[in-house]
C-alpha cells in the first residue's frame, strides 16, 4: 500500500489516517498530541482512547478521526529516550511498524 510524507498542519488534512505520538496510557497531552484531541473534540477523542488503554511501549491503537478531516487516528506509543541502551531503537522500530499495520 502507497503512502506518502507531507508537511503540513496535521489537524487539517484530508486523508485516510494521521499518526499521534502518544503515551501509552493514550492521555491528551501537549504540542501536537494537544492540537489532534482539540481539533478531533478532545472529549470525543479520549472517550475512544479510554477503552483501548493502557497500550505498551512500541505498540499503536486506532480510534476515528471524529471532528477531524482525517478518518482515522492511529496512536502509537514511542519510547523515552534513555541513552540509546534501554532498546528505544527496538522499540522505536516497533512503533513505527505497528502504525503502518492499523
Amino acid at each position: 500500500m502507497p503512502f506518502t510524507i507531507v508537511r503540513q498542519d496535521i489537524t487539517k488534512m484530508k486523508v485516510d489516517a494521521i499518526v499521534n505520538a502518544a503515551n501509552t496510557e493514550l492521555q491528551m497531552g501537549g504540542g501536537v498530541c494537544g492540537a489532534i484531541f482539540k481539533a478531533a473534540g478532545a472529549t470525543q477523542l479520549q472517550a475512544a482512547c479510554d477503552k483501548l488503554a493502557p497500550i505498551k511501549t512500541g505498540e499503536a491503537v486506532i480510534t476515528p478521526g471524529f471532528n477531524l478531516l482525517a478518518k482515522y487516528v492511529i496512536h502509537a506509543a514511542g519510547p523515552v529516550f534513555r541513552g540509546g541502551k534501554s532498546g528505544e531503537e527496538e522499540q522505536l522500530r516497533s512503533c513505527y511498524l505497528n502504525s503502518l499495520k492499523r
